[in-house]
């Protein structure tokens, strides 16, 4: 990756047309090809950008643009669209290449499989008296994310989320009605846990009959969450 801090001005020029005047920015060159223009604001977000296959030559500026300070000019041109991104740079405050090998991508914590995981070792927050019968109990339709038993005997199917929309609601009133012809779990029940339950999911879900449990992933892993409790 090729890092510099440079005053330029940037022309992007093809399906649409943008110009940035003159300032000091960063622009990064990534071994993929692409090119980033940043300014010391905006988060993550580039000022323009060209995303691969693209390539990046260095021209020789014209007389004009020498006249006018220039002393690197940098043509970024994408290997489909045609696209070209002008960087002219009048005067170049850091230049440096470091070599960042293979990274191994992000590894998210908290996803619905972690949920699944540790709702399972804990039937315990769904009510009192629960048992698992199995992860991921298979149906012609696809698995249900937790099968469980109430001390009487009932079977409960539980539909774990990470964030709850009327969709998972849908999706678990499909197993609830395919698992309730099975006279070996009939009746069956369901539940609809996440992190986050949207107002109308809840609202479908009560009329299906289905009860909504708020997961709190931090306390589930016996991590404080430091929301604010009553008790």
């Amino acid at each position: 990756m090729r890092l510099v801090i440079a005053r330029c001005s940037v022309d992007y020029s093809g399906r649409l047309n943008a110009h940035l005047p003159l300032a000091t920015r960063l622009l990064v060159h990534k071994g993929d090809g692409s090119l980033l223009v940043h300014s010391d604001g905006g988060s993550y977000k580039p000022l323009n950008w060209m995303s691969p296959p693209c390539t990046l030559t260095l021209e020789v500026p014209d007389a004009e643009a020498a006249e006018d300070g220039v002393v690197q000019q940098w043509r970024v041109t994408h290997a489909k669209s045609g696209d070209a991104l002008v960087v002219r740079i009048h005067e170049v405050l850091h230049d440096s290449n470091h070599e960042l090998g293979i990274d191994p991508g992000l590894i998210k914590d908290g996803v619905e499989a972690d949920l699944q995981r540790l709702l399972s070792e804990q039937v315990s927050i769904m009510g009192e008296g629960l048992t698992l019968v199995r992860r991921e109990y298979p149906t012609a339709i696809g698995p249900v994310d937790l099968l469980l038993r109430d001390a009487a005997g009932g079977t409960i199917a539980v539909e774990v989320k990470r964030r709850g929309d009327i969709d998972g609601v849908e999706q678990l009133t499909r197993y609830l009605e395919l698992l309730g012809r099975d006279p070996g779990l009939a009746p069956v029940t369901g539940v609809f846990a996440a992190q986050e339950i949207k107002p109308q999911a809840r609202v479908l879900a009560a009329d299906r009959g289905i009860r909504c449990v708020t997961l709190d992933y931090d306390e589930m892993k016996g991590i404080d969450s430091g929301a604010p409790r009553l008790f």
